[in-house]
């Protein structure tokens, strides 16, 4: 679910619509059943999220071949944005949602 996630927010980064991209980067939503949780930091970044939602849902229904998916947004104020500015913090979120990306980077020798 995470990786379609992660693809519909590139595509989204691709047709311009940068803020749906930034706030489905915020943090990883949270799987519970088919029920997908994400918490955005206010009730403005909710509203903006909502207009793009009916979209999202029916990519990662058709995506992940289950039609029982549905999105829930909560609010918490508390949100720590952890955003990766540097290649190195990028790396790390990278490898966070993919642990092979290390193991490509070390068998090719690459750098960041």
């Amino acid at each position: 679910m995470l990786i379609q996630w992660n693809k519909y927010a590139q595509r989204m980064s691709d047709k311009g619509q940068k803020i749906m991209e930034s706030l489905m980067l915020l943090q990883d939503p949270k799987l519970e059943g088919y029920t997908v949780i994400h918490e955005l930091p206010n009730e403005s970044a909710k509203i903006d999220f909502e207009s793009g939602l009916h979209d999202l849902t029916g990519y990662l229904r058709g995506k992940l071949h289950n039609h029982d998916i549905a999105i829930k947004l909560i609010v918490n104020e508390s949100i720590d944005n952890r955003m990766a500015f540097t290649p190195q913090d990028r790396y790390n979120r990278l490898t966070q949602i993919n642990p092979a990306l290390d193991a490509l980077r070390r068998t090719f020798d690459l750098d960041f």
